[in-house]
């Protein structure tokens, strides 16, 4: 009874601090999650899933534009560090799975009694030292990639279970991701072609999969492994990469060749993920399917609310135009406005999303991810 009303409390909590259309913002009378009694979740990951750790790290915080207003400002208590206007995916899925949201690692009075997120905005998969291998440098200011998540996943279950730790996590989830696609990023923007960061893809998720087989030896039995969102429907990109070359876009004004890359990087990571499954048969792992929940999305958008003349503009920032997207003057510099209203938008800064946003892509994950599950919803 009493977890069952520090849950109630929580959620009612971030929902009293909503804006009016509040009560839209998630159901939560039977969390289809809950079913699946998961009494832990841990999340792996970058900026989609950070939710305090980048603006704990004093350098990553200096050059983060998530540590400051107007981010988070339909949050509870307008709390920064989440880059985005309000919640996140991992945000929604802790509250389905009837849990509190997840505490930064980097917090170190937060209670980790229900989960930890390990997440930097970000960082990459691989470490810095491969990176610059391969001419690519990380100006996010973070040396956090999953290696080093894993290990501040190892110090916290030395301090939390030890020698116990199969058995206290068998009822937990695990995120692994989605991690690995800063690396290309950073590449794209820094002048890499396409062909140059497909070379870098078997490295990237050989990263992802060790990574995997460590929380497997630490006794986690439910794991999901998410893919890459279409990187050419993101405003970053599009304005970046803008062409008059009509047949450069698909039916959704997307820039086919990025997105195609996307796909070449998911494919593997499939690949990767069912032989993992052939090597460990008793542990349920699920490729989050991070590409095709945004286009079922961005087709539907417009029944769902979204403003049908903004499903690739950037909600804060300034240029106007088709992307409001300027690299120079971007959301949290002064004098970059935010739209009206962020619920009518898809896209939050040019690179994340809105908290409406990401409430649809984590209902369709759920959707997606629970008759693997097997939780008996």
């Amino acid at each position: 009874m009493a977890f069952a009303i520090r849950v109630i409390l929580v959620i009612s909590l971030v929902i009293i601090q909503q804006n009016s259309d509040a009560q839209e913002l998630i159901k939560l009378q039977k969390p289809r999650l809950r079913n699946c009694r998961f009494d832990k979740i841990y999340q792996f990951g970058d900026s989609i899933s950070d939710t305090g750790n980048c603006i704990r790290e004093p350098l990553c915080q200096s050059h983060s534009d998530c540590r400051k207003h107007p981010y988070g400002m339909n949050f509870y208590q307008n709390a920064m560090g989440r880059c985005s206007d309000g919640m996140l995916m991992i945000d929604f899925i802790a509250l389905e799975s009837g849990l509190p949201l997840l505490n930064p690692y980097k917090d170190r009075s937060a209670n980790f009694r229900h989960g930890v997120n390990f997440a930097v905005a970000g960082c990459t998969g691989i470490s810095d030292e491969i990176m610059a291998e391969n001419k690519i440098f990380n100006t996010a200011f973070t040396n956090s990639s999953l290696t080093v998540q894993l290990d501040w996943m190892s110090s916290h279950f030395e301090n939390t279970c030890n020698t116990d730790c199969r058995k206290k996590l068998k009822k937990s989830l695990f995120l692994v991701g989605e991690i690995g696609g800063n690396e290309f990023n950073y590449g794209l923007l820094q002048g890499k072609s396409i062909e140059e960061l497909r070379k870098m893809v078997p490295i990237v998720i050989q990263t992802i999969i060790h990574g995997i087989k460590r929380v497997i030896d630490f006794g986690a039995t439910r794991i999901i492994v998410p893919g890459n969102f279409p990187i050419g429907c993101i405003p970053i990109f599009l304005a970046g990469f803008r062409t008059d070359d009509s047949n450069a876009y698909d039916e959704y004004h997307c820039l086919k060749d990025l997105n195609n890359f996307s796909i070449f990087f998911n494919n593997h990571l499939q690949q990767a993920i069912d032989e993992m499954k052939k090597k460990h048969p008793n542990i349920t792992l699920i490729y989050g399917d991070y590409y095709n929940a945004f286009m079922w999305f961005l087709q539907n958008a417009v029944g769902f609310g979204f403003d049908k003349n903004s499903l690739l503009k950037a909600c804060c920032g300034t240029g106007g135009g088709d992307y409001n997207y300027n690299i120079r003057k971007r959301c949290g510099f002064p004098g970059v406005e935010v739209c009206a209203n962020p619920s009518t938008y898809i896209n939050w800064d040019g690179i994340h999303m809105t908290q409406e946003a990401y409430k649809y892509l984590a209902k369709w994950l759920i959707d997606d991810m629970l008759p693997q599950l097997n939780c008996h919803v």
